[in-house]
C-alpha cells in the first residue's frame, strides 16, 4: 500500500488523481499539489474517495522538501513543467523519495529537450537507493514500452522504428493546444530531427510531411516529421536502430494559425519589454489561449498512437504495427478530461503501480525501455489503454 505525492493540477494531473483513486489496493494515500490549491480542491471534488491537497511552488526546492517531510510519500509523480523536473529530483533525493515524470527537463530559456540533465543523477539516485523512472506517459513513455515489447516477443533485432501520434478530435475552436501550450507550441516550431545511421539527421520545422491511412475508421492524416525525446533515449538502449523517426498529425488550420503566430513574433521565448516592463510572448499567447483541461466536453474523435517497426525474426524480415486509439468523450465521461491528458496520466499511474508493487524497482535513473514490458502492457488492457498489433504488408517510407 503506497503512500504518493503529485505534483501538477493540470489536465495530466486530474488524469492521474482520477486514475490513482480508482486503484486504491495500490494507492492508499493520495496528495495532489500545485501552485494553486484551487484547482488540486476541484480535481478532489470530482473523485469518488477522499485525497488530501496542498499549495507547493514547484519552482522551489526549499517549498518541495517541507511538504515531502510533511506528506511523507513513498514516491513523487510529478506532472509538472517540464522545466521544473531537476528542482523535483533535487527535493526527492533530500528527502529520500522515490521520483516519476512524463516529460523530460527543458531549460526555460531554451526550446531544447534532452536527457542528459536528468541522466546526470543516475549515480546520485543509485547510491540514495532510490528510483526515478523518466518518461512514463505515452510518447516519451507507452512508445518506448511498446519497443521494448516488439524486440523481446517479435524480433532479434530492430532495423526502423516510427512512431506515428494522431489525434484526430475535434474540439470545434479556431485555436487550442490539446497540452500546455508554451509546451506544445516550443515543440512543434523547434527544428526536426531523426536517428539515421549512427547520427542526427536535422530538418526545418514540418518540411517532411507523409500521408497515413490510420485504422480505427480515423483514416488518412497528414503527419509531419518532429523530434520527440525518446528517439534519444531508444537509439541508445536499441543501438541496433538503423532509423527512428516520430511523426505528428497537425491539421491545416492549426498550422496556418501558428505560421501566422509566428511571423508576429507570439512564440518567441526571449523576453520583449512592454510598456515598462519584460515579457515573454509565448507566455503571454498561453494565457490568451483556451486551458487544454477545459477541451474535455468539447472535444469529439479519437487518437491513435503507435509504432511502426521494420525488424527480422530468425533471419526473415518483418513489419510491426502496434497501437492504442482512444476515444476523447469516453475519457470525458470517466475523468472528465480528453484523450490527449488521458493517454499521458494513465501510463503514469502504471509507472507509478509497477514501483510500489516491485516490478519496477531499482536504484538509478531509468527510461521505460530498460524496464520488463510485459507487466506495464497487462495494464493498459486493465486501466483504459488497450492495445493492438498487427503485421504490415510494406513498409512505412
Amino acid at each position: 500500500m503506497a503512500n504518493v505525492l503529485i505534483i501538477g493540477a493540470g489536465g495530466v494531473g486530474q488524469v492521474v488523481a482520477h486514475k490513482c483513486a480508482q486503484v486504491e489496493e495500490v494507492f492508499e494515500n493520495i496528495t495532489l499539489a500545485s501552485r494553486t490549491k484551487s484547482k488540486c480542491d476541484k480535481i478532489a471534488a470530482m473523485l469518488p474517495r477522499k485525497i488530501d491537497t496542498a499549495e507547493v511552488d514547484a519552482d522551489n526546492v526549499p517549498e518541495l522538501v517541507k511538504l515531502i517531510e510533511k506528506v511523507k510519500p513513498d514516491m513523487v509523480i510529478n506532472v509538472a513543467l517540464p522545466y521544473q523536473d531537476l528542482h523535483i529530483m533535487d527535493a526527492c533525493l533530500e528527502t529520500g523519495v522515490h521520483y516519476l515524470d512524463t516529460a523530460n527537463y527543458e531549460p526555460p530559456e531554451e526550446a531544447k529537450f534532452e536527457y542528459k540533465w536528468q541522466w546526470a543523477y543516475q549515480e546520485k539516485f543509485k547510491k540514495a537507493g532510490l528510483m526515478a523512472l523518466l518518461g512514463s506517459g505515452f510518447d516519451p513513455g507507452v512508445t518506448s514500452v511498446f519497443t521494448a515489447y516488439a524486440k523481446k516477443h517479435h524480433f532479434d533485432r530492430i532495423h526502423t522504428l516510427d512512431i506515428l501520434d494522431c489525434n484526430a478530435g475535434d474540439h470545434g475552436l479556431p485555436f487550442a493546444t490539446n497540452f500546455n501550450p508554451e509546451i506544445n507550441i516550443r515543440e512543434i516550431t523547434a527544428n526536426g530531427r531523426y536517428w539515421e545511421n549512427g547520427q542526427w539527421v536535422t530538418t526545418e520545422p514540418m518540411e517532411e510531411k507523409r500521408v497515413f491511412n490510420f485504422p480505427e475508421g480515423i483514416g488518412d492524416k497528414d503527419i509531419y516529421l518532429l523530434y520527440h525525446e525518446e528517439l534519444e533515449s531508444l537509439s541508445k538502449h536499441f543501438p541496433e536502430i538503423e532509423r527512428a523517426r516520430f511523426w505528428m498529425t497537425f491539421g491545416e488550420s492549426y498550422l496556418k494559425h501558428l505560421e501566422v503566430l509566428q511571423n508576429i513574433g507570439m512564440t518567441g521565448i526571449e523576453p520583449v519589454e512592454f510598456q515598462g516592463q519584460e515579457i515573454i510572448p509565448i507566455q503571454f499567447l498561453k494565457a490568451m489561449l483556451p486551458d487544454p483541461a477545459s477541451l474535455g466536453p468539447l472535444t469529439k474523435g479519437k487518437t491513435c498512437i503507435g509504432n511502426i517497426i521494420r525488424g527480422s525474426k530468425d533471419g526473415e524480415e518483418k513489419i510491426y504495427y502496434v497501437y492504442n486509439t482512444c476515444d476523447h468523450q469516453d475519457c470525458y465521461k470517466e475523468v472528465q478530461s480528453q484523450a490527449i491528458s488521458y493517454t499521458t496520466g494513465v501510463p503514469a499511474m502504471i509507472g507509478a503501480k509497477m514501483m510500489m508493487e516491485g516490478k519496477w524497482m531499482k536504484p538509478g535513473v531509468w527510461n521505460m525501455e530498460q524496464m520488463d514490458p510485459d507487466p506495464f502492457m497487462d495494464d493498459l488492457n486493465k486501466y483504459g489503454l488497450p492495445w493492438k498489433e498487427t503485421w504490415l504488408d510494406k513498409p512505412f517510407q
